[in-house]
């Protein structure tokens, strides 16, 4: 099983206006998620190289990797010392690294792996990822394989047990359209990032 090609998913309708609001955008949908890609663009060359052999080694597309590091933490650029996701309840983050490994607690439990914007971290999170797609799979025999791909980028998010149907693939996600901002955010890096 592998998940080389992003573009196997036709339906993404990218970021909500929510996730478009964040870089005060006048729109919405994949033009906004195309956009947040862009802006991101010269800060995710520098780890370029990286995503491309995690991404080998996990048989995801280096895209898909690009665009949740471009979701997650924008490139680095939303991160403090490496930290995001801020929880005041806790008084501490929740997040680590590009791919935002969720360290809390009372979530995802993960024990951070190396620096916050090494290959090591990459490695973590694209296995967490794989994790959920395989769940998604197991859970979803009956969906397709762009089906599950998304299923699993929206668990990534938010676990799979939050995850009911594909109509409703991102109703429990982070700004309600998750998997949709990422997928489009994923196509764009295809051909912008990686030339494909």
């Amino acid at each position: 099983m592998g998940y080389e090609n992003i573009n196997i998913i036709k339906d993404a309708a990218g970021a909500s206006q929510q996730t478009a609001s964040q870089d005060r955008l006048p729109c919405k949908g994949v033009p906004a998620s195309e956009q947040m890609a862009k802006t991101d663009l010269n800060d995710m060359k520098t780890y370029k190289k990286m995503i491309e052999e995690v991404g080998e080694e996990f048989k995801i597309d280096p895209a898909l990797i690009a665009a949740i590091i471009s979701r997650e933490s924008r490139a680095g650029k939303a991160l403090h010392d490496g930290w995001g996701d801020w929880d005041p309840a806790r008084q501490a983050y929740n997040g680590w690294g590009l791919m935002q490994v969720d360290v809390n607690p009372n979530g995802g439990r993960h024990t951070p792996r190396g620096a916050w914007n090494s290959k090591e971290h990459l490695r973590q999170a694209t296995g967490i990822l794989v994790y959920f797609i395989g769940r998604i799979c197991n859970k979803f025999g009956n969906w397709t394989e762009a089906q599950q791909l998304k299923g699993g980028i929206a668990a990534y998010n938010m676990g799979d047990g939050n995850v009911h149907s594909y109509e409703e693939v991102d109703e429990h996600t982070t700004g309600r359209d998750y998997s949709n901002d990422v997928v489009a955010r994923a196509q764009w890096y295809k051909v912008h990032l990686f030339g494909q």
